[in-house]
C-alpha cells in the first residue's frame, strides 16, 4: 500500500525528495523549488497552472504522477460559531475528516495523520471507530491546501494536529508533513503556528525534539494520575505518565518550548480537588499551561462501557477548577466548544470507512 502510494502521488515529497525525482527524471535539481513552491505555497492542483515549468516536464509530471492526495467530498458548516467541518476521501477510498476553527485573530485548521485512531481513548469518538491505516504527508499537507483553496492562501494562520489518530504513531509522514509545512518556501506558517498533539508516545517525543523543528508540543494529559488515566486512556499502561512527563521535560528543554496539557473535564472523574493538586505538581516540574476542554457527547457513536457513562463536568466547576490553578501562578486557557451543533467538537471527529 505504501510503496503505491509514494509513487503514484507527487504531493507529500519534500524538497529534498523532489530534488532527487528531478534527477532520476533528467530535469535540473532547481525545478525542485519551482514545484515545490506552486503546490504547498500558491496551492496548485494542475501542472499546468506551474507556467514557468517546460511543457515538457509538465506532461512528464502528469503521465506519472496524480497531484492530488485528497478528494474533497463536501463540508459542513455551523452557523452559531462559524466552524467548518470537512469530508475528504483518500485515493482508496477511505474518509477523514478535518476542521477549520475560527477565531479573533486566527483561523486554527484542525488536521488528522490516521484513518481513524489505534488508541481507543475512552472519552473520543474517532477512537470508537477503530483504525484502518496511516494517512501520508501528501494526505496531511492536502487537508491544509484544500481548506485554503477554499478560505484564500493565508487565510488559515494556524495548523494543529488534533483531528483523527495519534501524530506520533504516524512518525515519519508527520515529520515529512512538518518539514513541509515549516518550509520557507512553502506556506509561510511559522513554527510557533503549529502544534503537535500527542496521547504520549514518549520515545518519539523525544525523537520529535532532536528534529530540530521546535513545532509546539500538546500532550493530551486528562488526569495526573496513573490509574485515573489508563482507565480512560488505555495507552497509559503502555506508555505511562511518568514516562511521558520525562519525555515532555526533555522537549521543553531542547526546544525551549513551552508544553500544552490538553485536560477534558470529566464529571467526577477528574475534576476533584486531588486533581488539581496533581496539576499543580506537575506544572511546577515543567514550562506550560493548561488548556481545559469541555467534554463533548460522543452519543452519536452509541458508545457503551465506560464511554457511554462519561458526563460533563458543569460549566461553573470548571472555571472554579480554572480559577484555583490560574491561584497558583498556572496559566489556564477554557477552550470554547465550538461545532458540537455538526459533530465537529474537540473529540467529535468520526466517519465510516
Amino acid at each position: 500500500m505504501k510503496s503505491v502510494i509514494k509513487d503514484r502521488f507527487i504531493k507529500g515529497r519534500t524538497l529534498d525528495e523532489l530534488k532527487d525525482l528531478m534527477l532520476e527524471l533528467g530535469e535540473q535539481k532547481f525545478r525542485a523549488e519551482q514545484i515545490f513552491n506552486w503546490m504547498y505555497n500558491h496551492l496548485a492542483f494542475d501542472y499546468d497552472q506551474m507556467v514557468n515549468i517546460p511543457k515538457s516536464l509538465r506532461n512528464k509530471l502528469k503521465e506519472n504522477y496524480d497531484i492530488a492526495a485528497l478528494e474533497k467530498v463536501t463540508s459542513e458548516y455551523s452557523a452559531s460559531t462559524g466552524t467548518e467541518k470537512y469530508l475528504f476521501k483518500t485515493f482508496d477510498n477511505r474518509n477523514i475528516e478535518s476542521v477549520v476553527i475560527p477565531d479573533k485573530d486566527r483561523k486554527t485548521l484542525c488536521i488528522s495523520t490516521q484513518v481513524g485512531c489505534p488508541l481507543d481513548c475512552k472519552f473520543c469518538a474517532t477512537g470508537l471507530m477503530g483504525y484502518k491505516r496511516n494517512l501520508t504527508a501528501g494526505e496531511i499537507v492536502d487537508q491544509y491546501l484544500l481548506a485554503s483553496k477554499d478560505y484564500g492562501a493565508k487565510e488559515i494562520t494556524n495548523i494543529v494536529y488534533m483531528g483523527m489518530g495519534e501524530p506520533l504513531l504516524n512518525f515519519e509522514e508527520t515529520i515529512k508533513s512538518l518539514q513541509i509545512f515549516t518550509n520557507e518556501l512553502s506556506t509561510g506558517l511559522s513554527r510557533n503556528r503549529i502544534t503537535v498533539s500527542t496521547s504520549g508516545i514518549p520515545h518519539k517525543i523525544k525523537e520529535l525534539a532532536d528534529s530540530g523543528l521546535r513545532v509546539k508540543l500538546a500532550l493530551s494529559l486528562h488526569s495526573a494520575f496513573e490509574d485515573i488515566r489508563s482507565k480512560i486512556m488505555p495507552i497509559n499502561e503502555k506508555y505511562s505518565l511518568k514516562q511521558n512527563l520525562d519525555a515532555i521535560k526533555y522537549y521543553a528543554k531542547t526546544t525551549k518550548t513551552r508544553i500544552t496539557f490538553e485536560y477534558t473535564m470529566l464529571e467526577g472523574i477528574n475534576d476533584r480537588e486531588e486533581d488539581i493538586k496533581g496539576l499543580i505538581k506537575i506544572c511546577a516540574s515543567v514550562p506550560s499551561k493548561i488548556n481545559i476542554i469541555p467534554f463533548n457527547s460522543i452519543k452519536h457513536m452509541n458508545p457503551d462501557g465506560i464511554s457511554a457513562e462519561l458526563e460533563p463536568t458543569p460549566f461553573h466547576k470548571i472555571q472554579l477548577f480554572a480559577d484555583k490553578l490560574r491561584d497558583k501562578n498556572i496559566t489556564v486557557m477554557l477552550r470554547d466548544t465550538q461545532g458540537d451543533d455538526i459533530a465537529a467538537a474537540c473529540g467529535q471527529l468520526a466517519v465510516k470507512f
